[in-house]
């Protein structure tokens, strides 16, 4: 016959920290996942409010005019007379290419107008201005 150990009765437990740590391991994984998913190709500016703003199906560059009047091409700074040949790049044969121009509501008309003039000179590129609408409506 064997000897009974007395030992004394735990009552079994279910430690639950590890399984915490891995929910959140996993929570955090998926708000990375999402911030990086949306398509950021412009940097942020403030944009000027239009009733008529309609969105974009599809848009292939961005240009960005920032509040100091700074000029980018998906999101790489470029300069003004640099823009036109940059721009060219980017037009695939065949296709023409929409290019968004996102300008910051501070910046002056006179600067808007160059940068639309360059874009304008490029075969196969198609302009639109990016706006937001107006809060309330």
């Amino acid at each position: 016959m064997r000897r009974r150990i007395d030992e004394p009765d735990i009552p079994p437990q279910i430690n639950i920290v590890p399984m915490i740590d891995v929910i959140f391991a996993i929570l955090t994984f998926f708000i990375m996942s999402t911030l990086f998913l949306g398509r950021l190709e412009g940097l942020s500016v403030n944009l000027p409010k239009a009733a008529s703003a309609k969105p974009q199906e599809s848009s292939r560059a961005t240009v960005t005019l920032d509040n100091q009047g700074k000029l980018f091409l998906n999101r790489s700074p470029v300069e003004l007379n640099a823009l036109q040949e940059a721009v060219r790049q980017q037009v695939k044969p065949g296709q023409d290419l929409v290019v968004v121009l996102n300008a910051d509501g501070s910046v002056t008309h006179d600067r808007v107008v160059e940068v639309m003039d360059q874009v304008r000179q490029v075969q196969g590129a198609k302009l639109a201005i990016s706006t937001r609408r107006p809060s309330g409506k």
